[in-house]
């Protein structure tokens, strides 16, 4: 009996599976738990929000906020198209299924593009870490090592992936945990050693006006990208439909928590324009602060951490997306083969795409490598508004023709899925009106425009033969 994966796929009016073995069911319940929970703290949590804070200072609260509200309706219309049709092309299978085999090839290669640049991005800011306590050593060299073990666990079977995720996420969530309850202890005066710094470094809230929290939210918007990584994992569980609303369900607080808490935690201790908090990052930033011995360097022991477990997590959601788009007739057949129940000849090819990235940026730091990084800027709003164009859609169709699998509800549909795209507009228009964010704009709708025609051409060849 074919996999879910399989079934889902196919029943998306796709081609059938090129090879006869599927994807193992290789990941049980706590591995999906703890992605979910590990997944929503990602490098761009704690290596990117610097930058949004210089920006926006104290009004970064808001930006994380706003984004997050976003990202929570994403995630609820994701989970209730999952839970019904779990599948490891996600979001790409069900805008296939909503729109036909053009949007399920735009979305899942843009993502794909995305994923793999990624991890070469990742494992460069790992190696930044490392050749820092280890002067004289190349960079190269760390990113290679990096690409080599994750590629190699990826490689062997679906539940190495778990293994390391769950490790990975319980370290990220343990040390966030402890940041926020040494935070709130020292706000309220309560930490020995420290004084409580009150209100003191909020006095300007809004210190570049509405200029700097656009900043900021542009920033905080795309920290969040990566939590569809569940929706992905989730087809390879031992329960996926259990799996996906769960993540769904608690995707709200975790994200209220670790982003928005942080965040608040942050800017109360420390000044928003202090140089640390761009120069070390903001959480190393707050813990020297308080003065707590080693606390920083522990920091970015975490942020290693954080960057690793993102590289590992992208190595599998682009294999995976890989592989599903290739056994629903949408890309070379050679990238489904799946010897063991693991799309090897996926994750080979993608990890190869994102050592590629690693070698641009030293043949090419000034015009390749640039115009690649400009080009995937805006794919995760891509994905997102496939995601919520999709909902709309198959929603109505699930209410006709299968209300029993709609274990997950979008809330108060169709109007929050109308305000989210409408929010995902608003950012479109920001992005546009920032010269700092126009020209990835403009390169990400490029690749767009690029790849829907490609896919339309396939999907005219496809019906014609």
């Amino acid at each position: 009996m074919p996999s879910s994966s399989t079934r889902t796929d196919a029943a998306a009016g796709s081609s059938p599976a090129v090879d006869a073995v599927s994807l193992s069911h290789g990941l049980k319940q706590r591995h999906l738990s703890m992605i979910a929970l590990g997944g929503v703290i990602g490098a761009g949590l704690f290596v990117g929000s610097g930058a949004g804070i210089a920006a926006a200072g104290p009004s970064i609260v808001i930006a994380y906020a706003l984004s997050g509200l976003l990202v929570m309706l994403v995630m609820r219309m994701l989970g209730e198209m999952s839970a019904a049709y779990p599948s490891s092309g996600s979001f790409s299978a069900h805008a296939e299924r909503a729109f036909g085999p053009w949007a399920g090839f735009t979305a899942g290669w843009s993502f794909w593009v995305l994923l793999c640049t990624a991890v070469g991005l990742e494992g460069m800011g790992a190696a930044k870490i490392v050749t820092g306590w280890l002067p004289g050593t190349p960079q190269w060299m760390w990113v290679a090592l990096f690409m080599v073990v994750f590629c190699g666990s990826n490689l062997a079977a679906v539940k190495n992936f778990g293994e390391f995720e769950f490790w990975f996420a319980a370290l990220k969530v343990g040390a966030i945990t402890l940041f926020l309850v040494l935070g709130v202890l020292a706000i309220a005066g309560v930490l020995p050693g420290t004084d409580s710094p009150g209100a003191s470094h909020l006095s300007h809230f809004l210190p570049h006006g509405g200029r700097g929290l656009i900043v900021g939210l542009l920033a905080s918007v795309f920290a969040y990208g990566g939590l569809e990584t569940v929706t992905i994992a989730a087809a390879e569980s031992e329960d996926p439909v259990r799996g996906v609303a769960s993540a769904v369900r608690t995707a709200m607080w975790r994200i209220a928590l670790f982003y928005v808490g942080s965040m608040a935690v942050i800017v109360t201790l420390v000044p928003w324009n202090a140089a640390e908090v761009v120069d070390k990052g903001p959480y190393v930033a707050a813990l020297d602060h308080l003065g707590i011995p080693g606390a920083g360097q522990l920091m970015n022991v975490v942020v290693l951490v954080a960057l690793l477990s993102a590289m590992n997590a992208n190595v599998y959601g682009s294999s995976r997306i890989a592989y599903s788009l290739v056994e629903r007739g949408l890309g070379p057949r050679a990238l489904a083969r799946v010897p063991g129940g693991v799309p090897r000849i996926a994750v080979l090819v993608s990890s190869l795409f994102g050592f590629l990235c690693v070698l641009l940026s030293y043949w090419r730091p000034d015009d390749v490598f640039p115009w690649l990084l400009n080009m995937i800027g805006a794919v995760i709003l891509v994905v997102w508004i496939f995601i919520a164009a999709s909902q709309l859609r198959l929603r109505r169709t699930l209410e006709r023709e299968a209300p029993q699998k709609l274990v997950v509800r979008m809330w108060g549909f169709p109007v929050l899925t109308w305000v989210a795209l409408a929010g995902m507009a608003a950012v479109f228009v920001l992005m546009a009106r920032e010269p700092g964010t126009r020209v990835q704009l403009y390169s990400t709708g490029g690749m767009t425009l690029f790849l829907a025609a490609v896919g339309y051409l396939w999907q005219r060849s496809r019906a014609r033969s």
